[in-house]
Parts: structure tokens; C-alpha cells; sequence
């Protein structure tokens, strides 16, 4: 049998040993490190200029379509090829011009006889005059050598006309330029025939080119004539260039209106290119950080802010234009807020960062 005192012992001995383990002293928290030495920087505020995208095609500001004006006949000899520079004036073509040179040689001879006809028709109306004034013709006589004379007249007028358009037409043999620029298209081939409304040649008017912006109908009330424009070529070239003129209406389907502009002269750009340019909006106030200083997720654009001495928040920001290595924020970030410009990539909200030395700190430059 147990002794009754052996309990009590026991029990003494338990508790003295859990207060022995209550007192121990608890481990010391290690503290967390910090994730990343970062660099900071605060946001700038510069005069950009504003600017709006779009797309379009570059397009002839005026094609001329140049064709023969006189048909039947065979052309002769070709002056130019298509990317020829011509001149107001300039014979572009020759069409075999026998055939009219002797139509023009009959009409000569018929308006000479003519001629003659009526000075002989003339005198014989002057001498019926006379000889009626002595009694020798009567009235009769005299009205018929005047009627002569005019009917004379009247054939040599005709004669005359028929001269006229037999020389027109023997002049318009030359296909002649209608105005200066660069020949786009060519139809006309040595020994063909001239039909009416035929087309021989195309033609740019001026070598000018233009630029037909598509841009959406709510931003064509911030496009005025004048206002200047900077097209991208395919190979990243610019072709400055200046608003002529906004179209009045805008496509029903597309909900885009058409922006013409003049473009400068360039090589490199051409007629039936599709190219993408900005206009030039005028200068306005951005709040500008780096690139760098951005973060893409889900969709969203964030940037890490700092808050406190050491730890970094996750802040959601609208960014806006883009010039070389900074980026506009238009909405989310603070005044005066303090960012991490550079291994912003590597963070998470609320994480703790080390501030490189030397670099900006909320607070004012690290010591």
C-alpha cells in the first residue's frame, strides 16, 4: 500500500517544474531583411507637348489623268516613264502627225480659193452698184452680185473654221503636261491608237502628297487647319507635315473622320503607303516619372511607393505620354510621394527595402 504522503509530493514536484518552463526566457524574433536595395525618386513636372495618334494613307493631294485629245490616230514616240519630274508645258508623247499635217494643207488651199471667190464676188457687186447708179442694171441685178458677195463671204468664213480646227487638232499631236509633278502611271505604247477618253499618263500634281488621317469623331474637335503633324515612315523615318483641312463628316460605320494633311517633300514616303503619325496639340504640364519605375500586372500599370522609412506600397497610376525614358502619370500618384525607380519588378506590397546610399529618400537625400 502507497503512503498517503507521496501524492502531495508528486503533485509538488509537477508544479515546480512547469514554472520552471514559464520561466525560460522566449527565442528572439529574428528580424525580417530587407528585400531589396532600391533606388528612389520623386516625380517631375514638365511641359510636353500634347499629341494625338493615328493612322492612315498617304495618298496624291491632286492626280491629273492626262489622255489624247484627238483619237484615231498613232502615237508616235513616248518622252517619259513613270517617277519622271515634268514641267508645266512639257511633251510628254508625239502622235504621228502626217495625216493631219495634210488635212491642214487642204484647208489652207480651200480658204486661198475662197479667198479669191471673194474679192472677185466683191468687185462684181461694186461695178453692179455702180452701173445700177447709171440706169445700165436694175435693182434686181445689183441685190443678186451682193447676195454673191455674201454668200462668197460666208464659204470663206466656213473655210477658215475648218482651217482652224484641221490646226488644232495638228497642234494637239504633242501630249503636253498640264501642270508640274512626278508621272505616276503610264499607258500610252508607241504604235497604239488614241481612243477618246483614253488615259496615256498620270500625273501628281506638284509632286504633292498628303496624308488622310483616320481619327475618332471625339477627337476632331481638337483638330484645327495650320496645326502641325509628324508622320512615321516604314523605315522609322519623319515626314513633317501641317493639317489643310478636317473633313465635315465622319463614316457612320468606323465613327472616324479624315484629317488631311500636307506632308513635305520626302523620299520617304509614297503614294498608297499606310503610315502611322501623330499631331502636334500644342505644350501642356505632365507629371512625369521613369520608365523604369513602372510596373505591368494583370493588366494594370502600378508603381511602389514609399512609405515610412523602409517599406514600400503597391499604388495604382494611369499613365499617359511617353518621351524617351519618362512616362506621364495622369492619375494615382500623390504629390511629393517618393518612388522606387529602379528593381521595382522584384517587390511586393508592404515589402521592406534598403534605400541606396546617396539616392533620394522621402525625407530629403541619404547621408
Amino acid at each position: 500500500m502507497k503512503s498517503p504522503i507521496i501524492a502531495p509530493i508528486a503533485l509538488l514536484a509537477l508544479l515546480t517544474l512547469a514554472a520552471c518552463q514559464d520561466e525560460t526566457p522566449p527565442p528572439e524574433q529574428s528580424e525580417s531583411r530587407p528585400a531589396l536595395t532600391v533606388e528612389l525618386a520623386r516625380p517631375e513636372t514638365a511641359n510636353w507637348v500634347r499629341s494625338l495618334s493615328a493612322n492612315g494613307n498617304v495618298a496624291a493631294w491632286q492626280e491629273a489623268v492626262i489622255g489624247a485629245e484627238v483619237a484615231g490616230y498613232r502615237i508616235a514616240e513616248v518622252l517619259v516613264d513613270v517617277g519622271a519630274q515634268v514641267r508645266k508645258g512639257q511633251v510628254l508623247a508625239r502622235i504621228d502627225a502626217s495625216t493631219m499635217a495634210s488635212e491642214v494643207a487642204e484647208a489652207r488651199a480651200a480658204v486661198a480659193e475662197l479667198e479669191a471667190s471673194v474679192a472677185e464676188a466683191r468687185a462684181n457687186a461694186k461695178r453692179a452698184e455702180e452701173l445700177q447708179a447709171r440706169g445700165f442694171y436694175s435693182q434686181q441685178m445689183k441685190t443678186q452680185y451682193q447676195t454673191a458677195e455674201q454668200g462668197a463671204a460666208a464659204r470663206l468664213a466656213a473655210a477658215r473654221a475648218r482651217l482652224q480646227a484641221a490646226e488644232l487638232r495638228l497642234g494637239r499631236t504633242n501630249v503636253l503636261a498640264p501642270d508640274d509633278g512626278v508621272i505616276s502611271g503610264r499607258a500610252a505604247t508607241v504604235g497604239s491608237l488614241t481612243q477618246a477618253g483614253q488615259e496615256l499618263f498620270r500625273l501628281i500634281r506638284g509632286g504633292r502628297l498628303e496624308w488622310r488621317a483616320e481619327v475618332p469623331s471625339a477627337d476632331l474637335a481638337a483638330l484645327r487647319p495650320g496645326m502641325p503633324a509628324q508622320l512615321t515612315g516604314p523605315g522609322g523615318e519623319t515626314v513633317p507635315g501641317r493639317v489643310r483641312s478636317v473633313a465635315p463628316s465622319v463614316n457612320p460605320e468606323s465613327r472616324n473622320g479624315i484629317v488631311y494633311v500636307d506632308l513635305d517633300p520626302s523620299p520617304a514616303v509614297r503614294a498608297g503607303m499606310f503610315a502611322r503619325g501623330e499631331f502636334q496639340l500644342g505644350e501642356a504640364t505632365a507629371l512625369t516619372v521613369p520608365a523604369s519605375a513602372l510596373v505591368l500586372r494583370d493588366g494594370f500599370t502600378y508603381l511602389f511607393r514609399l512609405e515610412g522609412e523602409d517599406r514600400v506600397a503597391l499604388t495604382k497610376v494611369t499613365p499617359g505620354r511617353r518621351q524617351g525614358e519618362r512616362v506621364e502619370i495622369i492619375e494615382g500618384l500623390p504629390e511629393g510621394a517618393a518612388i522606387v525607380a529602379a528593381g521595382a519588378g522584384f517587390l511586393a506590397d508592404n515589402d521592406r527595402v534598403r534605400l541606396a546610399p546617396g539616392k533620394t529618400t522621402a525625407a530629403g537625400p541619404t547621408p
